[in-house]
């Protein structure tokens, strides 16, 4: 007597007396559904699923769940980044209440309690559903071991098989050992029954038409161009394969070796889809770890200056508009790496914001700076006090460009402010002072007409002293004529004081009537008698007092020993230089006072 067919699961030989059923471990995939763009669309969709929860998908449900998420957190993000940059402190800023979140939080209750008692009822209908089975297999064993002629319980049999295929899901724990009793009840009930050939063949030929559709439709799933898709229908015509009856035992391994075949076709697809979604997913990782390698490598110590932080910002910003281009990284990575990311971005807008507050106040001080410089040349611009009142306002324009910049609303005003100040007094004095240009271009020629007769007494080579009495008169001459062109002063001097020194040289002049007459030919109305004469009382003062100390130090020496002469000659030297230098230093005093009495 032949055993009938059973049918076999994915992972069944036809070797196997009594096989197993497995369920391809292969990973669920995620299915895809249209983005939402705003909340409001997320908690709409949520509730169109609590109204049908018979068709809910939970993997939707949690990509909705994380869709409303991650939109509060980047408004959140928004309105914290608008209040840092606004000039508040990042640790005093507190969300606005979202209102949008109730809602959410409401509907999500309502489908979790909707969801919770669905699977509770189906976890009820699959334990009945086991016993309903378990209850078939008792007569189904029954009828195996029964000595009643098979011809008529046969009908009975197979309507057992009917119910049995009828029933829905079970237990997953007793999926196995449910199957493979009803498989073992099933060969050993064929192996009993004694049909005729034609019965059989009848029987053999329908189930070979049933299986061999069902390889067909395996077969087309090759070129379903969703892989998913293809691998949720595979599911279901393995279910329909298992259902139908045996074939003759000659065709069983090659119908199975068929329909194997094209499931593994449609299985590896499944799983390379699974793959390539994964080394996608890493490569998104990859870039998306670069991008925060670049924001958080950020040389924040040459950021210096408003363009360079503006450039910098220009760069965050792009780098975040390319992060919204890549899709998702693994999901154990996926949160990790964006908050990475968003701590390298909330890091620099930081500093940036703590760079433009420190800005603010360097240029608010520089503005009070040069505002008060702006008052002390106001305050100077009326003065007739000419040349001290100059050298001032140069002071002040030299040290307003020492102090840094200011805002720029603020830049232009105080710029004109002090400058207007300046050339109000600057222009006043050029007024006052063009009769003295005249003037300066009038002693200008006088001086050049000395120094042409000192070139003369020169070339002449003369050494008597009526030569000497000349040069003297011409030096007290030059000390007479007032200023001449700046820009004609030193060059005027340097050919004076050249010819000068050369007869001196020739007239064997001392060194001090020498350095006498020096000083008193520089003696012009360009230097500051007073504050020369002072300068020199006070060297008069220190010159008298070295002498005092010298001669008090001479009392304290003994003449009668050799080192003591020795010592006592050396201070004497000592005290007659000095006194020959304070007697230098009366003359430059007397020819100052005789200079203060001819201006």
């Amino acid at each position: 007597m032949e055993v009938n067919e059973t049918n076999r699961p994915l992972t069944e030989t036809p070797e196997t007396n009594v096989p197993e059923v497995s369920v391809p471990t292969v990973e669920e995939p995620q299915a895809v559904y249209e983005p939402k763009q705003t909340k409001a669309e997320v908690v709409q969709r949520l509730k169109e699923i609590n109204e049908n929860m018979s068709d809910a998908d939970k993997q939707e449900v949690d990509q909705l769940k994380q869709t409303f998420y991650k939109l509060h957190k980047a408004e959140q993000e928004a309105a914290r980044k608008a209040f840092i940059e606004g000039g508040g402190n990042a640790e005093d800023f507190s969300p606005s209440p979202d209102p949008d979140e109730g809602e959410f939080k409401e509907v999500m209750r309502s489908i979790k309690e909707k969801r919770s008692a669905i699977a509770a009822e189906q976890e009820q209908e699959r334990e009945s559903n086991l016993l309903k089975k378990q209850n078939i297999l008792e007569k189904m064993k029954a009828m195996t071991e029964s000595t009643e002629d098979t011809g008529k319980i046969y009908n009975e049999f197979k309507q057992l098989q009917q119910e049995w295929n009828e029933i829905g899901q079970v237990p997953a724990s007793s999926v196995n050992e449910l199957w493979k009793n009803y498989q073992l009840y099933t060969e050993k009930f064929y192996d009993m029954v004694k049909l005729n050939h034609e019965f059989r063949e009848y029987d053999f030929k329908k189930n070979l038409e049933q299986k061999t559709r069902l390889c067909e439709a395996a077969e087309k799933l090759a070129d379903e161009p969703d892989a998913i898709s293809a691998f949720y229908q595979l599911q279901k015509l393995h279910q329909e394969f298992r259902s139908i009856g045996p074939v003759a035992k000659e065709l069983r391994e090659g119908l199975w070796a068929r329909f194997k075949a094209a499931s593994t076709v449609v299985n590896r697809r499944h799983q390379q889809h699974f793959e390539e979604l994964k080394e996608k997913e890493q490569t998104n990782l990859d870039q998306k770890t670069v991008i925060c390698e670049i924001a958080e490598g950020m040389e924040y110590d040459k950021l210096a200056t408003f363009a360079d932080w503006e450039e910098k910002t220009q760069e965050i910003l792009a780098l975040q508009a390319k992060w919204k281009t890549i899709g998702y990284a693994p999901q154990k990575m996926n949160v990790k790496i964006f908050e990475r990311f968003r701590a390298a971005c909330d890091e620099f807008f930081r500093r940036k914001a703590a760079f433009f507050k420190e800005v603010k106040e360097k240029m608010a001080a520089n503005l009070e700076k040069k505002k008060a410089l702006c008052e002390k040349a106001e305050a100077l611009k009326d003065s007739t006090d000419w040349k001290a009142t100059a050298e001032t306002l140069a002071k002040l324009q030299k040290e307003w460009k020492t102090i840094g910049p200011v805002a720029k609303k603020h830049s232009d005003a105080v710029w004109k402010r002090f400058i207007g100040a300046c050339d109000y007094f600057f222009e006043q004095k050029n007024k006052a002072t063009s009769s003295q240009r005249t003037a300066e271009l009038e002693n200008l020629a006088k001086k050049e007409e000395i120094v042409k007769q000192l070139s003369a007494l020169d070339e002449a080579g003369g050494t008597d002293e009526a030569t000497a009495d000349r040069t003297r008169e011409l030096m007290k001459e030059w000390n007479s004529i007032g200023f001449v062109p700046f820009k004609e002063k030193d060059r005027l001097y340097k050919e004076y004081h050249s010819l000068v020194d050369k007869l001196f040289d020739r007239l064997h002049l001392s060194a001090a009537e020498k350095k006498l007459s020096n000083f008193k030919a520089s003696l012009g109305k360009e230097s500051n008698l007073y504050r020369d004469r002072d300068r020199l009382v006070r060297t008069y003062e220190g010159l008298k007092n070295d002498i005092q100390t010298y001669e008090n130090n001479l009392g304290f020496l003994s003449s009668s020993s050799q080192k003591g002469n020795s010592l006592v000659a050396d201070i004497t030297r000592k005290v007659e230089r000095l006194k020959a230098d304070m007697e230098l230093v009366l003359k430059k005093i007397a020819a100052i006072d005789e200079a203060l009495k001819e201006q």
